[in-house]
């Protein structure tokens, strides 16, 4: 299957051998639109099965206020099944419909942050970055720098795929090496890395909304901190980084060969225009300032004497960072949103209020498809919850898991490798999590395992199958990108030069994650790997 052109063979030769079953099976599942229509379908019938056989879930409980849905007596949590057709629940579902889809807290968390990122990305603030950052590094550490730069690039979103991918293939071919070999060490960075940064940014944000509402199945009070994978997410990349360069460097260059085209003319012309230019520099400066004013602010509120308004006083221990946690989403909104701004004014992109408005419009403008998403993500977990399914799974599999008395590290593995698995077939790292969430998180949260490592588990697993399936949005065009050095270039071609880099992640990353259970690292500021459940539950 490899090196075979698609375009003459056609898609019965793309459709052979296990990768074309792949591709086959992948593409009769639905939109993951109307995967949900059918969870909730299938939610709705499971309620009233479970109500009508009696399924039902304890636990010992010392508190004295229950958790939502649950009932107390005598020291005893219940949580019985309930039919989703009861009267009560179908009232519920159409009167509140409207408070369902704003109370999403994942909604309102991607839409902040998005009304500065938009600006920051349309005023080219993102390009910027990564066009200064790789265009003149040397050759003898281009494959690192392509790595470290790849993984950090998620906060950039598309540009990530557009922008840089093409890029490093051109800087690769401008030193003599071949570009394929620049837009596999790029491909792997940003895709097979998607786990890894530097910071914390968007992503973080939006897969711990959907964490905090599974968590508050068996927790109320749980808030998420959107840096509580921290040290995890930079862990990958300096895990990922020697693992990109060697297999960069030993295995996929030595197998493409030397490159035997030249730096033609047009190619010249794409590398001058992806210069930076003295405008972008100087906005690139202005960026920067207003990113430490940024800092600057977040860190006076949290440490100025007498004025510490992101840090509760009341508290003890890393509970005394909560309000300063919770306010990193608005942090975040504002970084992007000044950056872009001064970015902005300095390369005259940004010359009335009325621009930055246009922008952020068109930001949120880009998220029409999210928000249709989470219309119906919303309603799964939110009948989820009224049903009762959700804690009464948690809690049956706790007690079976606890049965078995598998350690904590095999436990999580488990989650990395089903995750990995649904990513050959489901792209969407939201929609993935969305659905697994509410039952895996509460589950093992029983266990004694926190909602900030299992999301880490879950983002391991979902980050190294994005480069070995066809299904993956951007691999149509990062095949585009191949075939411009190469023609023939094919599907299998493609999969073939993806899949050591895949397969060293595989390795590599369910390690690092069982080490991090096993050494019980933290995963990032006021994030623990263990977790004590409220009130004394246990399964």
């Amino acid at each position: 299957m490899a090196g075979t052109d698609q375009q003459a063979a056609g898609a019965p030769a793309r459709q052979r051998g296990f990768l074309g079953f792949v591709e086959r099976v992948g593409n009769l599942l639905p939109d993951p639109i109307m995967i949900f229509v059918w969870l909730i379908a299938l939610l709705m019938v499971l309620s009233a099965v479970g109500a009508q056989q009696g399924w039902s879930a304890s636990l010992a409980y010392s508190g004295d206020k229950p958790p939502q849905y649950a009932t107390l007596e005598a020291g005893v949590l219940s949580y019985r099944a309930e039919s989703l057709f009861s009267a009560e629940n179908v009232q519920r579902l159409f009167t509140e419909m409207p408070r369902t889809l704003t109370g999403f807290a994942p909604l309102g968390v991607v839409l902040l942050v998005m009304f500065g990122a938009g600006v920051a990305e349309r005023v080219g603030l993102f390009s910027a970055l990564i066009r200064s950052s790789l265009r003149n590094a040397p050759r003898a550490v281009l494959t690192p720098l392509v790595c470290v730069i790849g993984m950090t690039s998620h906060h950039a979103s598309d540009a990530a795929y557009v922008v840089f991918i093409p890029l490093a293939a051109m800087l690769y071919a401008a030193v003599g090496r071949h570009p394929l070999v620049g837009l596999a060490a790029a491909f792997a960075a940003v895709s097979g890395g998607y786990a890894g940064n530097i910071t914390p940014g968007q992503i973080d944000v939006l897969l711990f909304g959907f964490t905090q509402e599974a968590a508050r199945i068996i927790d109320p009070a749980w808030t998420m901190n959107p840096i509580g994978n921290w040290w995890f997410i930079l862990a990958i990349v300096v895990v990922f980084t020697p693992i990109i360069w060697f297999v960069t460097d030993r295995i996929v260059e030595p197998r493409l060969g030397p490159w035997g085209g030249t730096v033609d003319e047009a190619l010249k012309a794409e590398l001058a225009k992806s210069a930076v230019t003295p405008e972008e520099k100087r906005g690139l400066a202005w960026a920067g300032l207003g990113a430490l004013v940024i800092v600057g602010l977040f860190a006076a509120l949290a440490l100025w004497p007498g004025y510490t308004s992101l840090i509760d006083q009341t508290k003890e221990g890393p509970a005394r960072l909560q309000p300063f946690y919770a306010a990193l989403v608005a942090a975040f909104m504002l970084l992007f949103l000044i950056c872009g701004m001064a970015f902005g004014v300095a390369t005259g992109v940004v010359r009335t209020s009325r621009d930055v408005i246009d922008r952020m419009i068109d930001g949120i403008r880009s998220m029409a498809p999210y928000i249709v998403f989470a219309l119906f993500a919303a309603h799964f977990v939110a009948m989820f919850n009224w049903s009762r399914l959700g804690p009464i799974a948690a809690i049956n599999g706790a007690e079976v898991l606890k049965t078995l008395d598998l350690p904590s590290p095999a436990l999580l593995v488990s989650v990395l490798g089903f995750s990995s698995f649904l990513d050959l077939f489901i792209g969407s790292a939201t929609a993935k999590w969305s659905a697994l969430s509410p039952v895996v998180v509460p589950m093992f949260m029983l266990l004694g395992i926190s909602p900030e490592m299992t999301t880490a588990a879950y983002r391991m697993g979902d980050s190294f199958t994005n480069i070995m399936t066809p299904l993956m949005s951007y691999f149509p065009l990062i095949l585009g990108f191949a075939r411009r050095w190469e023609p023939g270039f094919g599907v299998g071609s493609l999969l073939s030069l993806m899949l050591p880099f895949a397969l060293c992640f595989a390795v590599a990353g369910t390690a690092m994650t069982a080490a991090w259970v096993v050494f019980d690292l933290p995963l990032g500021p006021g994030a623990t790997v263990g977790y004590t459940p409220p009130g004394a539950l246990r399964p």
